[in-house]
């Protein structure tokens, strides 16, 4: 990746800010003495991105057309039992906050490779699942972006295009396409997806695992406002949010609240300690009502 005077300043910068928000909170989730997502033993591991062709039950790397001749890439998995002229739902991610590391040992690099929500949440079946890229344009060169948002409006551009052609070439149901995020991921379901009224028309559903657009106001990046939030939160539309944050979601559902904009809510505590993502690869509480919540909405998910 690409990192040039002033612009890999302003990373280090935001990394350092990031290690301190973790650092500051850290205490604050030791004093509950809320159990390590650690105890529990993982039932499902991603499968390995590969650079081969798309094919079931296997995750490969993809440029969509248009940005053949740039570094941005996505992940793409085709479920295990997918087949062609089939249809199927499709379950869209956008990873954390590369340079992410916590006083639990918590991590995140913000890779497209290191996503874990969409095939955690439904053991590698039934959705076809991209890890989407942030995008970021430097002196006309595009790449993707681990830490924040590089250029928000070529990730929503990137983000629609790549939606469009997987449904079209795969078998994507465009009527049953999910939203799903960690961390900045779960701030863009919001921030990116509900970015411009072209993009907000993709989803059927959102799935957003701790911190939300628009709740904390002193991020680093333009737009991190209420003002701003706000406008974004209005193209929701009423569609369904599953929103869950460790230790307690209480703050996003205040926030929500005080907006007054009318949504199918779902808020659910996670009861550890931890800011990660790697309870979608683990048989607890917090999976098992995703899955329900997904079912309610006429969705598949494992029973």
């Amino acid at each position: 990746m690409r990192c040039r005077g002033k612009v890999g300043e302003m990373r280090f910068v935001v990394a350092l800010s990031i290690l301190a928000l973790a650092l500051a909170e850290a205490p604050l989730r030791a004093a509950n003495g809320l159990p390590d997502i650690a105890t529990l033993e993982p039932d499902l591991v991603t499968p390995p991105m590969t650079e081969a062709a798309p094919a079931t039950g296997q995750r490969v790397r993809r440029t969509t057309r248009g940005w053949e001749d740039t570094g941005v890439y996505h992940a793409l998995y085709l479920p295990a039992n997918w087949k062609p002229g089939a249809k199927f739902p499709v379950l869209v991610e956008f990873q954390g906050n590369g340079g992410y590391s916590d006083y639990f040992g918590d991590v995140c690099d913000g890779l497209v490779e290191s996503c874990k929500l969409g095939f955690g949440i439904s053991a590698g079946r039934d959705y076809i699942w991209i890890a989407m890229p942030f995008v970021n344009v430097i002196d006309g060169w595009k790449e993707n972006q681990p830490l924040w948002w590089g250029d928000p409006d070529e990730t929503a551009s990137y983000c629609v295009a790549t939606v469009r052609e997987v449904c079209r070439d795969f078998g994507g149901d465009e009527r049953a396409v999910v939203l799903c995020g960690f961390s900045r991921g779960s701030i863009a379901c919001n921030y990116i997806g509900l970015r411009n009224d072209t993009i907000a028309s993709l989803w059927r559903a959102f799935i957003c695992h701790s911190h939300y657009d628009g709740v904390r106001t002193a991020w680093p990046y333009r737009d991190a406002d209420r003002i701003s939030a706000f406008a974004r939160l209005r193209r929701l539309n009423g569609r369904p949010q599953f929103i869950s944050h460790e230790i307690s979601v209480e703050p996003t559902r205040k926030y929500l609240e005080e907006t007054d904009v009318p949504g199918e809510f779902t808020f659910v505590d996670f009861p550890f300690r931890n800011h990660t993502d790697l309870w979608a690869l683990r048989d607890c509480d917090l999976r098992r009502r995703v899955r329900a919540w997904l079912r309610a909405q006429g969705l598949p998910a494992p029973g």
